[in-house]
């Protein structure tokens, strides 16, 4: 039987515990006081403290008789510079020149797409390094292009802090494929890395916790201290599906379960594990909302979106993506959890209006938007008086607002923190920020396009 095992300080440095409330004329990032130091077998986590912490060894860990994962991670007495907001004033210009590497000569492949926990910002993992870009005004506000191999499949914001989650990628990655590797750009240098035994899938982050998705199985683990807390297995996951709530409070963890189109919803708070069976076919997406108590998920059919009450696993409302089958690339709901955005291959983006009750988990009783102005009506209403004797495709809820794209390629989606806005990012480096009526709904309005790794491009 494997073990699990880690060797680490205490605590080590977290980012700000209040990221609602940033400091509004700090840099984006401090000048590095190191170079990037090459990382040994075994990463060096270190700490910041006021006292001296005894550093301990934690007792072995048992996985289950697959034992087919591992995780290791040590400390050092360097200690890394406190972690702050990577919060750039918007009347200045980037910061960028003091803190790169060299930028390649030719434009790098994009790898990797992923928007942080509030949708402010979204980072880009390539086969060069990786980059920071702020949604709203639009500009890139970091990057880090490494001189030796460079690929960078997987990186992970917290927040707007120094602090990311790195995993290597593409043809030449820069770090194994197998290790989490804890990056801090105050000292331009991985401080930790969590290493397993087969490749990474997906990295998820909150203030607290650490959470890494390999292809069966999930772990859970204390961002202080690097200890593993929970471990969970899954159905195959090539795609590294799994959402966390980011509100201070209770983590609520959703995964894909043990058979086809199964989730499992973890509530820690109140130590409970909850079950749905989303779809008949396997779950190809999902979105959770913030607090955690609403789910969106989608099948490998493509047709529906159903949205859950994670406590219960109630289902509250179903919406109609279109009548043929799709590959959903993204979920994403709104702060005010009034709407939902989906995007899938087939090139369009579709915001649906939702009526999910905003009271305590639980309660699972739906009710319409309480301002009339956006209390849209279902795109089913006009055939209401025929439901039940029509097939259901008829009777679906459909979509208020769309959005135009290429057919094809890959899209992530995120509502914006201006009212009615959507952010959509692409594969292929395209930025839009569209605008959609919340009235009369239809075709969203494009506010802005930008090519994020050519910033020159704009139309």
């Amino acid at each position: 039987m494997a073990s699990l095992s880690a060797c680490s300080s205490a605590s080590w440095p977290l980012p700000d515990s209040n990221p609602d409330n940033p400091k509004p004329n700090s840099d984006f990032l401090s000048t590095p006081q190191h170079q990037h130091a090459t990382i040994s077998d075994q990463a060096q986590v270190s700490e910041e403290s006021s006292s001296p912490l005894e550093q301990r060894r934690a007792e072995p860990e048992e996985h289950d008789e697959d034992g087919d994962e591992g995780q290791e991670a040590s400390s050092n007495s360097n200690p890394p510079s406190s972690a702050s907001l990577f919060v750039q004033n918007p009347n200045s210009n980037p910061i960028l020149h003091d803190n790169l590497d060299p930028a390649p000569s030719t434009v790098p492949n994009l790898l990797h797409i992923s928007f942080n926990q509030d949708h402010g910002c979204f980072a880009a993992g390539t086969d060069h390094g990786f980059r920071i870009y702020n949604c709203d005004p639009f500009r890139e506000i970091f990057r880090r292009d490494f001189d030796n191999g460079g690929g960078i499949g997987v990186v992970e914001m917290l927040f707007r802090c120094n602090i990311l989650a790195l995993v290597g990628g593409g043809p030449d990655p820069q770090y194994p494929i197998n290790k989490v590797m804890i990056w801090d750009d105050h000292q331009s240098r991985c401080i930790g890395e969590l290493s397993f035994r087969s490749e990474v899938r997906a990295v998820r982050l909150r203030r607290d916790r650490i959470i890494v998705v390999l292809e069966q199985k999930i772990f859970v683990y204390n961002f202080a201290d690097l200890k593993v807390l929970h471990q969970i297995e899954t159905i195959a996951n090539p795609k590294g599906l799994c959402a966390v709530s980011q509100m201070s409070g209770s983590l609520v963890l959703v995964c894909p379960g043990l058979q086809k189109g199964q989730v499992r919803v973890e509530h820690y708070g109140s130590k409970r594990t909850k079950f749905i069976m989303a779809h008949d076919s396997r779950i190809a997406c999902f979105a959770l909302t913030q607090d955690g108590r609403f789910l969106a998920t989608a099948s490998t059919k493509g047709t529906l979106v159903r949205i859950f009450n994670t406590f219960d696993g109630t289902l509250l409302q179903e919406v109609r993506r279109g009548a043929d089958r799709a590959e959903i690339y993204s979920l994403a709901f709104s702060s005010t959890m009034q709407w939902l955005a989906v995007s899938s291959d087939k090139g369009t983006v579709h915001v649906f209006s939702l009526k999910l009750n905003s009271g305590s988990p639980g309660d699972d009783t739906a009710r319409t938007p309480s301002d009339p102005n956006l209390a849209v009506p279902s795109a089913s209403s006009s055939l209401s008086f025929i439901k039940g004797v029509l097939p259901k495709y008829f009777s679906s809820e459909w979509s208020v607002a769309q959005f135009r794209l290429h057919e094809g390629s890959q899209y992530i989606v995120a509502f914006g923190h201006q009212k009615n806005t959507i952010v959509i990012l692409g594969m292929d480096g395209s930025f839009y920020r569209c605008q959609f009526d919340p009235v009369t709904g239809g075709e969203m309005t494009q506010l802005e396009f930008y090519n994020f790794l050519k910033p020159e491009e704009t139309f």
